[in-house]
């Protein structure tokens, strides 16, 4: 109370008729009146000077009232005022949000890109938007069906834009759902407290199929004369106005390709398939800041060939040999040509005929070829130097656009009736060391051949004939001195084979004529003595791997690693590289033992090297891998895994919940189901419940509203049930604290 003057006064909307403030007559006053903005709610008693409400205020009608009080005489005269008194309504919660449609319905395309909005649900709340009361959040409440742990879809809380999540982004699929239900909550108090009123809608969403997407095969007939650049094919983005781009996947001069903006694909010049018959590149989509839209599309180009290579030929002058006694319809020789057309097409289909032949003595027609593979025979009868040591031919090659003539000689040699000689019968031995290298001339030998020099008659072949099983030794011919070089094949090993004795043979790539044969002439002995050389131990496998559960009790055997000295020594073993030193072998056998506790959850793959030497000379080594596989049992209990602080505002009216979350570091197959209750004293039953929201997830809520603000203690069991299970006791700290309308009290 007080006397009459120009006052403010604040009054929460709602909460019925009540006084205000009651004004103090002053002589010679004796009653008082209003006037202004009253809307039969506000008033004043005239005698007693109360000022009051006599029905609730409402903020969304009205949130302002001006009223003029005057103090009067007996006679009804203004002694005093007017004064202005001010009634501001303050606003409360006491509207739920609605949303501006009933029900939504959105297009999303597959593949589109995580946290890219495609639809925005859009909701208002009459309250004080200055206040908490009509600060909104959105939320997803439910979401049919739901095919994976995770939501396909999120929403942001703020501006209710919904998107693909990342992993609706690469499962979204109309193939296999094309209609998906969200239900979407929205709350005022931004959403900070579990008295917000709540409002829903069903949002109806349609999987589209996907317009980002690879053309098929792209096939470009080579050297096209039409006016480039020419369109190919096409692509198009999920999204609106995106920039399209090309990169190589192949490091070329020059890209011969473009792309519009539009996603019009371009071969920018003629291609060649001859050059280069197959493309890949790559096609991405923009945004305007260079960050990619979708996933880049592997884009593939195949060359088309025609006909515009002529044969070539594969020598400029064939030469083929023949033998004086070749009987007629021999095969004496063959022509080759290529052709780079693209190859079991007809475009690279070669076929071969004699254009002439010279001289044409005894007959015309002395040879024939076989058009389709341009073997070459004499048609009916042989040939003698005597009529012409040499006939030259031209070979017409033909594709079915282009002919090309091929020159070929044929060398009428004498007959192959001698054959080849050793100067020696045997060339004793040569000793060498196990470790010669390949490629080493060991021998070098030599035969003779009476027949006509530079003919396949007399050009000499050498082969190892006998003792040498495994191709050790191979020998090389100096076609103008018949000189035979003996070499090194392949490694030697001398505790494998310490000795050879070889019988090599020589023989002319031309047959013998019937009545001549091979004989010893034609062989020669040689023997190789291969000496030691201490070589280190050789392990009997390239890596060593296991797999053994982490309890296993120290000193358990876990496998051994066997090794061998080519010389026979004895060989010690070592381990190298064990930093949790969780391994110990036997140096004598190999054998590998556990020497600590291990631990699967320190690490998985265990590796570590094992050294093998040689007893009398520790410098020949070998080393190899060690590998372990650890596998889980059950040693780790659960605990809390909690990245946010714990809180319910101040005060606590009931019914807030809050979600808790626990793991365990042994694989997950030993905690798809966690169990939570909480310790078995009174407080903590009394004050608080827990309940199963999944495998991982719990909820807890406080039991009723008396808490003070401060920090609780909250002992909570957690067990694994696992093989065996294991529990563990542990304290959630839970704050109740006052909240603001921006953040927690955090």
């Amino acid at each position: 109370s007080g006397p009459l003057k120009d006052m403010d006064f604040s009054v929460q909307e709602g909460g019925g008729p009540r006084f205000l403030h009651q004004f103090t007559l002053e002589p010679p006053a004796v009653s008082f009146r209003t006037s202004g903005e009253k809307d039969g709610i506000i008033d004043i008693e005239p005698s007693s000077g109360i000022l009051y409400i006599n029905e609730s205020l409402d903020w969304e009608t009205k949130q302002v009232y001006k009223l003029q009080v005057e103090c009067l005489d007996g006679s009804g005269n203004i002694v005093k005022g007017p004064h202005a008194v001010t009634i501001y309504v303050e606003d409360i919660n006491d509207n739920p949000p609605e949303f501006d449609q009933t029900r939504y319905f959105g297009v999303v395309r597959q593949n589109s890109r995580p946290g890219k909005p495609f639809m925005y649900v859009h909701a208002t709340d009459r309250d004080d938007p200055k206040t908490p009361h009509a600060q909104l959040s959105y939320s997803i409440l439910h979401h049919f069906p739901n095919p994976y742990e995770e939501m396909l879809f999120q929403i942001d809380s703020a501006t209710g834009a919904i998107s693909p999540s990342r992993k609706g982004s690469y499962y979204l699929d109309p193939q296999k759902q094309d209609t998906f239900t969200l239900v979407v909550s929205v709350k005022d108090m931004a959403g900070m407290t579990t008295n917000a009123f709540t409002s829903s809608v069903d949002v109806i969403i349609i999987v589209r199929e996907s317009l980002w997407k690879a053309p098929a095969t792209i096939y470009i007939q080579e050297n096209s004369t039409q006016v480039h650049p020419v369109n190919i094919s096409r692509v198009q983005s999920n999204e609106p106005d995106v920039i399209y781009d090309i990169f190589e996947k192949e490091k070329l001069p020059r890209l011969p390709f473009s792309i519009s903006q539009n996603g019009d694909i371009y071969v920018t010049q003629p291609l060649d398939r001859e050059e280069k018959d197959t493309y890949t590149f790559f096609v991405v989509s923009k945004d305007k800041k260079g960050e990619l839209v979708d996933k880049p599309l592997q884009i593939h180009v195949i060359v088309e060939d025609i006909n515009d290579n002529p044969p070539v030929c594969q020598q400029a002058l064939t030469i083929i040999e023949v033998q004086e006694n070749e009987i007629g319809g021999s095969n004496i020789g063959t022509v080759f040509a290529t052709d780079m057309d693209k190859e079991d097409t007809l475009n690279s289909r070669l076929r071969f005929r004699i254009q002439s032949q010279e001289p044409e003595v005894p007959l015309k027609n002395l040879f024939y070829i076989q058009q389709d593979t341009g073997n070459l025979h004499l048609t009916g009868r042989s040939l003698s130097k005597r009529d012409s040591p040499k006939y030259f031919l031209k070979v017409v090659v033909s594709d079915p656009s282009f002919q090309t003539v091929c020159d070929v000689e044929v060398h009428v040699i004498d007959i192959n009736d001698q054959i080849p000689i050793f100067e020696k019968s045997d060339y004793h031995s040569v000793t060498v060391a196990e470790n010669i290298p390949i490629g080493t001339v060991i021998l070098e030998i030599q035969a003779t051949d009476g027949d006509e020099p530079a003919t396949g008659s007399s050009l000499i072949i050498y082969q190892v004939k006998e003792g040498d099983p495994n191709n050790t030794f191979i020998i090389e011919t100096d076609s103008e001195t018949n000189q035979g070089f003996v070499k090194i094949n392949k490694a030697l090993d001398f505790e494998t084979m310490p000795v050879y004795n070889l019988v090599i043979n020589a023989t002319n790539p031309e047959p013998l004529v019937p009545s001549v044969q091979y004989n010893s002439s034609s062989l020669t002995l040689f023997k190789v003595l291969v000496t030691n050389v201490d070589e280190p131990p050789v392990f009997l496998k390239p890596v060593y791997k296991t797999e053994v559960f982490e309890n296993i009790t120290v000193n358990t055997l876990v496998m051994t690693v066997e090794a061998y000295d080519p010389e026979g020594d004895s060989v010690r073993y070592s381990l190298e590289g064990d930093v949790r030193k969780w391994l110990r072998i036997d140096s004598a056998t190999g054998q590998v033992y556990t020497a600590s506790p291990l631990d699967r959850e320190q690490e998985e793959m265990y590796s570590i090297e094992v050294v093998v030497s040689e007893l009398n000379n520790a410098a020949q080594k070998s080393r190899v891998f060690l590998i372990l596989h650890l596998r889980d049992v059950n040693d780790n209990p659960p605990q809390l895994a909690m990245d946010y602080p714990v809180f319910f505002c101040y005060p606590v009216s009931g019914g807030e919940e809050t979600l808790i979350q626990a793991t365990d570091a042994d694989e997950q197959r030993f905690f798809p189901k966690f169990t939570f209750s909480l310790a078995n004293d009174m407080n903590t039953r009394n004050n608080w419940e827990i309940s199963k929201f999944n495998g991982t997830h719990a909820h807890l809520s406080p039991k009723h509203a008396n808490f003070e603000e401060k920090v609780y203690n909250v002992p909570i069991i957690l067990n694994d049930n696992g093989k065996p299970p294991l529990e563990n006791k542990v304290d959630l700290k839970v704050s109740i604290c006052k909240c603001s309308s921006e953040k927690s009290c955090f």
